[in-house]
């Protein structure tokens, strides 16, 4: 008898939001290896082989784990795409670089694992989620200006994501030109005198897993008299939380951006 699988079975995950987003789903079981950057969810860690990086990967292990899909994230990991390619493994790449793409990036897993009802309502919740702290945003009598740097040196600004988190949070991204870039060295700020002379009320760092130093922050050439600093608005939110173009980013991440700026209307009201 012919039967008919409901989706791939054995599942690797290049990068975090695919994994999290399938322990949410509760289709855990599905995946054999994961990416060693995954912090979330914590247990899949302890659970999970760890098969790669960001821009590399263990392919003879990989296909050790005979995985009938691959899921990985941007243009980035093209080559860890093309060698498993050749070796005759399904892969799929995503895309996404806006909160329009992450929603349409989790549907698709979700539809993969024949899991596109149960994955459609989680994130109706998540959308409802953004719709209420948009609301709240928009009600605020005056709107933050923010800096959020994923990196320290060079500087680089927010990606298209995080930037239209931070607006449905309630502030306002300093470099909203530099948000449509899809590449970290396309949103370099050069001169860091630029960040200077545009005043941010607040200052977001999430340094792609180095620890933010608001201390190291504050004493940059120039910065004493931007509001930030002077203020003392230097916050972190982790990368994991943030710079996963996934469930984290939607959740977790934009909870976060959304205190900050309400705890900064609270004090300039």
């Amino acid at each position: 008898m012919i039967a008919i699988p409901r989706g791939p079975q054995r599942i690797v995950c290049l990068t975090e939001e695919a994994t999290e987003w399938l322990y949410l789903l509760g289709e855990e079981a599905r995946i054999v290896g994961i990416s060693g950057y995954t912090v979330r969810p914590r247990r899949a860690r302890e659970e999970k082989p760890k098969v790669s990086a960001f821009l590399s990967a263990k392919i003879d292990k990989i296909l050790e784990l005979e995985p009938d899909c691959v899921f990985g994230f941007s243009d980035l990991q093209a080559d860890i795409a093309s060698a498993l390619v050749k070796r005759g493994v399904q892969v799929t790449i995503f895309n996404q670089r806006s909160v329009d793409e992450i929603f349409s990036m989790l549907y698709q897993v979700a539809a993969m694992v024949g899991r596109a009802d149960d994955g459609l309502k989680l994130l109706e919740g998540m959308r409802a989620r953004l719709l209420a702290i948009e609301a709240a945003g928009r009600a605020l009598p005056k709107r933050p200006r923010v800096f959020f740097e994923e990196w320290d040196e060079p500087h680089i600004s927010a990606i298209r994501w995080v930037s239209q988190l931070v607006g449905i949070a309630g502030g306002d991204d300093i470099f909203p030109e530099l948000a449509v870039q899809p590449l970290g060295k396309d949103r370099i700020i050069a001169d860091g005198a630029e960040i200077v002379r545009r005043n941010p009320d607040i200052v977001i760092g999430s340094w792609c897993g180095k620890k933010f130093r608001p201390e190291k922050v504050a004493a940059r050439a120039g910065w004493a008299d931007v509001t930030a600093v002077r203020e003392r608005q230097l916050f972190e939110v982790k990368s994991a939380d943030i710079l996963q173009p996934g469930p984290a980013a939607l959740t977790d991440g934009v909870e976060q951006l959304h205190r900050i700026v309400l705890e900064w209307s609270a004090r300039h009201g």
